[in-house]
């Protein structure tokens, strides 16, 4: 995986190979941070990565300026890996350990992007707590969005909150507002 754009452009980041991870691919990923780019003032928001993985996303918010960020996943492993490759390139990004679901229960703290990238193979009852509790919990900021990456196999627009989605090859981008 690389880094799209920013202070960090082109860094190539490997992950090991035996973290339980999928990243999100680089073409997605560029589509996704198109779209936001047009939205946002990168330096200017406060982002919550969940089931953040290799880290994937909060380097490439770090990278385009983001300040305050906050990478939650359950895996020992993964939190680990952000926090060495977040000192080495010297970002700010904060790591929680912790199931998602108890963490979007007990936290108070408001964000301009949650960005969530679940399992594809969770349940659509499981996808469909993301939105609930976050919305449920004022999580996100006034014209905060919630994106939540999946298979597009996987149909979120009867949820709550649901706005669009956009789709990227086999991956998929819906949007909650």
């Amino acid at each position: 995986m690389r880094i799209i754009s920013g202070q960090y452009k082109g860094r190539r980041i490997t992950a090991p190979k035996k973290l339980p991870v999928r990243p999100t691919t680089d073409m997605a990923k560029e589509s996704l941070f198109n779209i936001l780019n047009n939205q946002y003032y990168f330096d200017d928001i406060s982002v919550l990565d969940l089931f953040a993985g290799t880290g994937n996303i909060s380097y490439e918010f770090a990278s385009r300026g983001t300040e305050q960020i906050t990478a939650v996943d359950e895996n020992f492993g993964c939190i680990k890996f952000i926090n060495e490759t977040s000192d080495s390139f010297e970002m700010n990004i904060s790591t929680i350990k912790s199931d998602v679901f108890k963490f979007l229960e007990k936290t108070q703290q408001q964000h301009s992007i949650i960005f969530a990238d679940p399992p594809y193979d969770f349940p659509t009852e499981e996808f469909a707590k993301i939105p609930s509790l976050v919305f449920q919990n004022k999580l996100l900021e006034d014209d905060g969005l919630l994106v939540v990456e999946h298979s597009k196999h996987t149909d979120l627009s009867h949820l709550d909150h649901y706005s669009h989605s956009k789709s990227y090859g086999g991956n998929m981008f819906s949007f909650f507002k």
